[in-house]
Protein backbone atom coordinates (compact mmCIF):
# COMPACT_ATOMS: atom_id res chain seq x y z
CA UNK A 1 0.00 0.00 0.00
CA UNK A 2 1.23 3.31 -1.08
CA UNK A 3 1.85 5.96 2.01
CA UNK A 4 2.20 9.20 1.31
CA UNK A 5 3.25 10.74 5.06
CA UNK A 6 3.92 14.88 6.02
CA UNK A 7 4.63 15.22 9.12
CA UNK A 8 5.94 17.85 11.38
CA UNK A 9 7.38 16.81 14.72
CA UNK A 10 9.95 19.07 17.32
CA UNK A 11 9.68 17.88 21.22
CA UNK A 12 8.53 20.33 23.30
CA UNK A 13 6.42 22.29 20.77
CA UNK A 14 4.57 20.29 17.85
CA UNK A 15 3.95 16.77 16.52
CA UNK A 16 1.39 15.61 14.06
CA UNK A 17 1.10 13.63 10.85
CA UNK A 18 -0.90 12.76 8.40
CA UNK A 19 -1.49 9.80 6.11
CA UNK A 20 -2.72 11.02 2.76
CA UNK A 21 -4.37 7.80 1.12
CA UNK A 22 -6.25 6.19 4.66
CA UNK A 23 -7.42 9.97 5.57
CA UNK A 24 -5.58 9.75 9.03
CA UNK A 25 -4.60 12.37 11.45
CA UNK A 26 -1.85 11.04 14.17
CA UNK A 27 -1.54 13.54 16.91
CA UNK A 28 -2.59 17.32 16.32
CA UNK A 29 -0.12 19.55 17.56
CA UNK A 30 -0.20 23.87 16.91
CA UNK A 31 0.82 24.38 13.06
CA UNK A 32 -1.38 21.26 11.38
CA UNK A 33 -3.60 23.39 9.87
CA UNK A 34 -0.50 25.92 8.54
CA UNK A 35 0.71 22.78 7.41
CA UNK A 36 -1.86 20.76 5.50
CA UNK A 37 -4.28 24.01 4.82
CA UNK A 38 -6.99 22.13 2.36
CA UNK A 39 -5.44 18.56 2.71
CA UNK A 40 -7.19 18.75 5.89
CA UNK A 41 -10.54 18.28 4.91
CA UNK A 42 -9.43 14.69 4.06
CA UNK A 43 -8.91 13.52 7.33
CA UNK A 44 -12.25 11.30 8.74
CA UNK A 45 -10.11 9.94 11.89
CA UNK A 46 -7.65 11.86 13.99
CA UNK A 47 -6.02 9.57 17.05
CA UNK A 48 -4.40 11.47 19.43
CA UNK A 49 -1.41 9.79 21.89
CA UNK A 50 -1.77 11.93 24.98
CA UNK A 51 -3.04 15.08 26.35
CA UNK A 52 0.44 17.12 26.20
CA UNK A 53 -0.20 20.08 24.59
CA UNK A 54 2.27 19.79 22.12
CA UNK A 55 0.44 17.02 20.56
CA UNK A 56 -2.79 18.50 20.73
CA UNK A 57 -3.35 22.40 20.17
CA UNK A 58 -4.01 21.80 16.98
CA UNK A 59 -7.27 20.34 17.00
CA UNK A 60 -8.57 23.83 18.06
CA UNK A 61 -8.52 24.81 14.35
CA UNK A 62 -8.61 21.84 12.98
CA UNK A 63 -12.21 21.48 14.28
CA UNK A 64 -13.26 25.17 13.87
CA UNK A 65 -12.19 24.56 10.01
CA UNK A 66 -13.31 21.14 9.28
CA UNK A 67 -16.61 20.03 11.54
CA UNK A 68 -19.63 18.50 9.97
CA UNK A 69 -22.27 16.02 10.94
CA UNK A 70 -20.25 13.23 12.45
CA UNK A 71 -16.82 14.03 10.94
CA UNK A 72 -13.81 14.27 12.15
CA UNK A 73 -13.65 11.65 15.11
CA UNK A 74 -11.49 11.88 17.11
CA UNK A 75 -9.62 9.02 19.35
CA UNK A 76 -7.71 9.67 22.37
CA UNK A 77 -6.61 7.56 25.71
CA UNK A 78 -9.67 6.85 28.03
CA UNK A 79 -8.64 7.97 31.28
CA UNK A 80 -7.17 11.68 29.92
CA UNK A 81 -10.12 14.23 30.53
CA UNK A 82 -8.21 16.85 29.27
CA UNK A 83 -10.22 15.94 25.68
CA UNK A 84 -13.73 15.95 27.39
CA UNK A 85 -12.84 19.00 28.73
CA UNK A 86 -11.57 20.41 25.36
CA UNK A 87 -14.88 18.84 23.35
CA UNK A 88 -16.82 20.79 25.93
CA UNK A 89 -15.04 24.07 25.79
CA UNK A 90 -14.62 24.28 22.07
CA UNK A 91 -18.67 23.31 21.40
CA UNK A 92 -19.13 26.74 23.25
CA UNK A 93 -16.45 28.47 21.66
CA UNK A 94 -17.07 27.57 18.15
CA UNK A 95 -20.76 25.65 18.47
CA UNK A 96 -21.11 24.77 14.80
CA UNK A 97 -18.04 21.76 16.08
CA UNK A 98 -21.08 20.18 17.29
CA UNK A 99 -20.44 17.64 14.94
CA UNK A 100 -17.18 16.28 16.05
CA UNK A 101 -17.05 13.04 17.32
CA UNK A 102 -14.96 11.93 20.89
CA UNK A 103 -14.50 8.91 21.09
CA UNK A 104 -11.86 7.01 24.16
CA UNK A 105 -9.85 4.09 23.33
CA UNK A 106 -7.94 1.78 25.95
CA UNK A 107 -5.12 -0.86 25.58
CA UNK A 108 -6.05 -3.72 22.76
CA UNK A 109 -8.94 -1.65 21.34
CA UNK A 110 -9.91 -2.36 17.55
CA UNK A 111 -11.29 0.46 15.03
CA UNK A 112 -12.45 -0.46 12.14
CA UNK A 113 -12.05 2.50 10.10
CA UNK A 114 -13.28 0.43 6.94
CA UNK A 115 -13.65 -3.15 5.59
CA UNK A 116 -10.63 -3.46 4.53
CA UNK A 117 -8.76 -1.15 7.31
CA UNK A 118 -7.97 -1.60 11.27
CA UNK A 119 -6.25 0.64 13.43
CA UNK A 120 -5.23 -0.63 17.17
CA UNK A 121 -4.62 1.15 20.15
CA UNK A 122 -1.50 0.26 22.29
CA UNK A 123 -0.79 0.93 26.35
CA UNK A 124 2.35 2.97 26.32
CA UNK A 125 4.58 4.06 29.25
CA UNK A 126 4.99 7.95 28.70
CA UNK A 127 3.16 8.61 31.22
CA UNK A 128 3.13 6.54 34.34
CA UNK A 129 -0.14 5.30 35.64
CA UNK A 130 -1.46 2.29 37.23
CA UNK A 131 -2.44 -0.42 35.70
CA UNK A 132 -5.55 -0.38 33.83
CA UNK A 133 -5.22 3.48 33.58
CA UNK A 134 -5.03 4.71 29.68
CA UNK A 135 -3.10 8.29 29.68
CA UNK A 136 -0.91 7.24 26.92
CA UNK A 137 -1.54 5.37 23.80
CA UNK A 138 0.89 4.07 20.53
CA UNK A 139 -1.09 3.10 17.58
CA UNK A 140 -1.21 0.20 14.93
CA UNK A 141 -2.61 0.46 11.45
CA UNK A 142 -3.59 -2.89 9.94
CA UNK A 143 -4.73 -3.87 6.46
CA UNK A 144 -7.12 -6.69 7.02
CA UNK A 145 -8.65 -9.39 4.56
CA UNK A 146 -10.03 -12.80 4.94
CA UNK A 147 -8.65 -15.89 3.43
CA UNK A 148 -9.50 -19.40 3.75
CA UNK A 149 -8.41 -21.03 6.86
CA UNK A 150 -5.41 -23.44 6.27
CA UNK A 151 -7.19 -26.41 7.25
CA UNK A 152 -9.55 -25.50 3.80
CA UNK A 153 -7.43 -24.45 1.53
CA UNK A 154 -6.61 -28.27 -0.27
CA UNK A 155 -10.65 -28.31 -0.77
CA UNK A 156 -12.09 -28.30 -3.88
CA UNK A 157 -14.07 -25.06 -4.89
CA UNK A 158 -17.52 -27.20 -4.50
CA UNK A 159 -16.77 -28.64 -1.40
CA UNK A 160 -15.44 -25.10 0.10
CA UNK A 161 -19.06 -24.14 -1.30
CA UNK A 162 -20.87 -26.45 0.39
CA UNK A 163 -19.15 -25.92 3.94
CA UNK A 164 -20.31 -21.82 3.20
CA UNK A 165 -23.53 -22.75 2.56
CA UNK A 166 -23.72 -25.21 5.49
CA UNK A 167 -21.39 -23.76 8.25
CA UNK A 168 -21.07 -20.18 7.18
CA UNK A 169 -17.94 -17.53 5.64
CA UNK A 170 -17.30 -17.00 9.19
CA UNK A 171 -16.86 -21.16 9.41
CA UNK A 172 -14.12 -21.50 6.83
CA UNK A 173 -12.49 -17.75 6.54
CA UNK A 174 -10.21 -15.69 9.01
CA UNK A 175 -8.93 -12.43 8.94
CA UNK A 176 -5.63 -11.62 8.34
CA UNK A 177 -3.89 -8.51 9.52
CA UNK A 178 -0.98 -7.23 7.59
CA UNK A 179 0.74 -4.08 8.91
CA UNK A 180 0.70 -0.79 7.37
CA UNK A 181 2.10 1.71 9.92
CA UNK A 182 2.97 1.35 13.56
CA UNK A 183 3.17 5.19 15.35
CA UNK A 184 4.84 5.21 18.88
CA UNK A 185 3.65 8.28 19.99
CA UNK A 186 5.53 9.65 22.85
CA UNK A 187 7.14 6.45 24.79
CA UNK A 188 10.09 5.03 26.69
CA UNK A 189 11.91 1.93 24.36
CA UNK A 190 10.54 -0.86 26.29
CA UNK A 191 8.47 -3.29 24.74
CA UNK A 192 10.58 -4.70 21.22
CA UNK A 193 7.53 -6.63 20.49
CA UNK A 194 4.83 -4.69 20.03
CA UNK A 195 6.64 -3.09 16.84
CA UNK A 196 7.90 -6.33 15.39
CA UNK A 197 7.26 -6.90 11.76
CA UNK A 198 6.58 -3.06 10.99
CA UNK A 199 6.23 -2.13 7.71
CA UNK A 200 6.55 1.49 8.26
CA UNK A 201 7.63 2.38 11.75
CA UNK A 202 7.03 6.50 13.13
CA UNK A 203 8.77 6.39 16.39
CA UNK A 204 10.20 9.18 18.44
CA UNK A 205 14.17 9.37 19.16
CA UNK A 206 13.90 12.91 21.75
CA UNK A 207 17.75 12.59 23.06
CA UNK A 208 20.69 11.94 21.14
CA UNK A 209 22.45 10.45 24.45
CA UNK A 210 22.07 9.77 28.10
CA UNK A 211 23.47 11.29 31.22
CA UNK A 212 22.70 14.93 30.61
CA UNK A 213 19.75 14.54 28.81
CA UNK A 214 18.01 12.61 31.08
CA UNK A 215 17.54 15.96 33.50
CA UNK A 216 15.52 17.57 30.84
CA UNK A 217 13.13 14.60 31.16
CA UNK A 218 9.69 17.19 31.84
CA UNK A 219 6.90 16.11 34.25
CA UNK A 220 8.22 13.23 34.87
CA UNK A 221 7.21 11.81 31.22
CA UNK A 222 9.04 9.28 29.96
CA UNK A 223 10.76 9.55 26.40
CA UNK A 224 13.12 7.69 23.97
CA UNK A 225 17.16 7.37 23.66
CA UNK A 226 17.76 7.74 19.83
CA UNK A 227 20.68 4.28 20.20
CA UNK A 228 17.80 2.64 22.15
CA UNK A 229 15.64 2.95 19.27
CA UNK A 230 18.15 2.05 17.21
CA UNK A 231 19.08 -0.67 18.71
CA UNK A 232 15.83 -2.40 18.90
CA UNK A 233 15.11 -2.03 15.56
CA UNK A 234 17.94 -3.88 14.35
CA UNK A 235 16.76 -6.58 16.93
CA UNK A 236 13.13 -6.44 15.19
CA UNK A 237 11.64 -6.87 11.70
CA UNK A 238 10.77 -3.44 10.40
CA UNK A 239 10.82 -2.57 6.61
CA UNK A 240 10.88 1.46 6.80
CA UNK A 241 11.39 3.53 9.86
CA UNK A 242 11.18 7.29 9.93
CA UNK A 243 12.57 9.07 13.39
CA UNK A 244 10.74 12.08 15.09
CA UNK A 245 10.52 13.94 18.19
CA UNK A 246 14.25 14.90 18.16
CA UNK A 247 14.81 18.24 20.86
CA UNK A 248 15.04 21.61 19.38
CA UNK A 249 18.97 21.57 21.54
CA UNK A 250 20.08 19.57 18.68
CA UNK A 251 21.28 20.99 15.17
CA UNK A 252 20.58 19.07 11.67
CA UNK A 253 23.88 17.99 11.07
CA UNK A 254 24.59 16.62 15.32
CA UNK A 255 20.99 14.57 14.39
CA UNK A 256 22.24 13.39 10.62
CA UNK A 257 25.52 12.19 11.79
CA UNK A 258 24.17 10.16 15.10
CA UNK A 259 21.95 8.37 12.99
CA UNK A 260 24.60 7.47 10.59
CA UNK A 261 26.81 6.44 13.24
CA UNK A 262 24.21 4.13 15.30
CA UNK A 263 22.94 2.51 11.54
CA UNK A 264 26.86 1.65 11.07
CA UNK A 265 27.28 0.44 14.94
CA UNK A 266 23.84 -1.41 14.45
CA UNK A 267 24.71 -2.75 11.33
CA UNK A 268 20.83 -1.16 9.89
CA UNK A 269 20.33 -1.44 6.43
CA UNK A 270 16.70 -0.42 6.03
CA UNK A 271 15.61 2.71 4.66
CA UNK A 272 15.54 5.35 7.91
CA UNK A 273 14.16 8.93 7.51
CA UNK A 274 14.06 11.62 10.32
CA UNK A 275 12.02 14.87 10.64
CA UNK A 276 14.37 17.40 11.70
CA UNK A 277 13.29 20.11 14.51
CA UNK A 278 11.56 22.72 13.09
CA UNK A 279 10.98 21.86 9.46
CA UNK A 280 8.06 20.61 8.45
CA UNK A 281 8.74 17.07 5.74
CA UNK A 282 6.09 16.22 2.80
CA UNK A 283 5.63 12.87 1.82
CA UNK A 284 8.60 11.52 4.23
CA UNK A 285 8.63 8.05 2.21
CA UNK A 286 9.34 9.95 -1.63
CA UNK A 287 12.70 10.99 -0.08
CA UNK A 288 16.42 10.09 -0.19
CA UNK A 289 16.92 7.99 3.35
CA UNK A 290 19.67 9.44 5.10
CA UNK A 291 21.42 6.56 5.20
CA UNK A 292 20.98 5.85 1.29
Amino acid sequence: MQLTITGYSTALFSTWFFIDELGILLDAGDGVMAGLLQKSRKVKHAFISHADRDHLTGLFQFNQLNARDGLPIIRYPKDCGSFPALAEFTSKFDPHVGGVVWEAMVDQQIIELRKDLVVKAVRNNHVEAPSGTHKSLSYQIFERKRKLKPEFQKLSGNEIKKLREDKGDEFITEDILTNVLNYSGDTPVDDYSRWDKSNVLIHEATFLTGDNDAKVETHGNKHSYLEDVMKMVSEIEVNKLILSHFSSRYEPEEIDSRILKLCEEFKIKIPVYRILPGQISRDILAQNPLNS
